[in-house]
């Protein structure tokens, strides 16, 4: 009897802490009342809406069922592709993204969102040139490194990195954008074939086109999950 009297707090506890997760659980889900068009294909450098806010997506995960793109297109919530159809909900983001056409470049620019993609959605990591797009922790942007930038009103735009700032860089040489291409994929070929993510387009300072670090956005995201999921748990209870 005692041993099942010292383990009733720590069963208690258990259970209330399953209860707390739940709702960090359920933000991977979309509104139940939003259903997506089973066959919608989502992939990196797709045409996305939210609202009346047209970007384009920056990267897909296959095995999380997330996406990422620019946090300054965030709207109500429901993400939908070109034609219309749901495709997932908006999740945590990110936005400091300063006002006019300069910026020093010792500020930190912050400029993601994770959209939660729908159960009924196919997804892949192809580039719309068919180009698969990987991800690696060891691939950094460094100044002249070759650099593409893929938005859907611009198509793709290839040139170099000119400088690497706080969280963010700026690209020359080639690269171009305009409205509608925010939040798409930064990526750069390596040696061994392979176009690895390195940002998500953010906008343009005076004449360069800047993008948000993978690496960073990717940081801050963890950290936000783990910072919401840290908030909804129970005091363990004190053992005997």
């Amino acid at each position: 009897m005692s041993v099942r009297s010292s383990n009733t707090p720590l069963r208690r506890w258990l259970q209330a802490l399953l209860i707390a997760l739940a709702p960090v659980a359920a933000l991977a889900l979309p509104p139940v009342s939003a259903t997506a068009q089973p066959g919608v294909v989502v992939h990196p450098g797709m045409e996305i809406h939210q609202d009346s806010v047209l970007c384009t997506l920056g990267w897909v995960d296959p095995q999380t069922r997330t996406a990422y793109t620019a946090g300054h297109c965030r709207a109500s919530g429901t993400v939908t592709d070109k034609q219309g159809s749901f495709i997932g909900a908006q999740g945590p983001y990110r936005d400091n993204t300063p006002n006019g056409t300069t910026v020093d470049t010792n500020h930190q620019i912050t400029d993601w969102q994770v959209i939660h993609l729908a159960p009924e959605v196919m997804v892949n990591n192809v580039l719309p040139g068919g180009k698969v797009l990987v991800t690696d922790p060891a691939v950094l942007p460094v100044k002249g490194m070759p650099v593409c930038h893929f938005g859907v009103v611009t198509g793709e735009s290839c040139g170099t990195v000119e400088s690497v700032n706080n969280g963010w860089f700026t690209m020359a040489n080639g690269v171009v954008s305009r409205k509608g291409d925010s939040g798409g994929p930064v990526y750069t070929p390596t040696p061994d074939g392979r176009t690895v993510l390195i940002g998500i387009f953010n906008s343009t300072w005076g004449t360069f086109p800047a993008a948000v670090s993978w690496q960073v956005a990717q940081q801050q995201a963890q950290q936000d999950t783990i910072s919401a999921a840290s908030a909804t748990l129970p005091a363990a209870p004190a053992q005997p």
